[in-house]
């Protein structure tokens, strides 16, 4: 008896989809993505812009980019995600469509639907790929996920205390500061 095999998806099914709709791809399996809270816009637009100033000032040479755009992460056409903050250093990794590999480091805020996404399935991915940081900002937990996987060291905050990056070495953010813009 033959067994019925799951379609997979490819970028273009992502490329294909109707104008507005989003989705995400892993290994294949493609997961549409709702449409964010305000709360989500407001943190995101908030970490973009303090992470962006900082390497502004410091005359960095690392790119902030928020969703949606197009991360490759595989480089290959069966997982395709985009982080709501991807920051890439490399600019090799850089072209018109995207990043075509793992950023250095992913920021995901957590809406209700996305959680299971956030917190396990890209978790995953992105430690395998080769994502140096990985931040999970969940504002209905009040607390700040963070995964260093490059000193394999990391730590859980709330959204009242000031995170460090590990990727760099004087850059904190306040949620404090973000909480209270929102």
């Amino acid at each position: 008896m033959a067994i019925a095999r799951e379609k997979i998806y490819t970028t273009k099914d992502i490329y294909s989809l109707p104008e507005g709709q989003r989705a995400e791809l892993i290994d294949g399996t493609m997961y549409m993505m709702a449409p964010p809270k305000r709360i989500h816009q407001e943190i995101v637009m908030e970490l973009s812009a303090v992470i962006h100033a900082y390497i502004r000032n410091k005359h960095g040479e690392c790119k902030v980019y928020p969703a949606p755009f197009a991360v490759f992460l595989n480089m290959d056409d069966k997982t395709y995600v985009e982080p709501d903050i991807s920051v890439i250093c490399d600019k090799g990794k850089l072209t018109d469509d995207g990043c075509m590999g793992a950023p250095d480091w992913v920021i995901e805020v957590v809406s209700p639907s996305s959680r299971r996404m956030d917190y396990i399935l890209k978790l995953f991915q992105y430690r395998s790929a080769g994502v140096r940081e990985y931040w999970i900002v969940d504002p209905d937990k009040n607390r700040v996920m963070v995964y260093n996987f490059e000193t394999e060291t990391g730590g859980e905050y709330t959204m009242s205390e000031t995170v460090t990056s590990g990727i760099y070495d004087d850059l904190e953010i306040d949620f404090r500061v973000i909480q209270e813009r929102k």
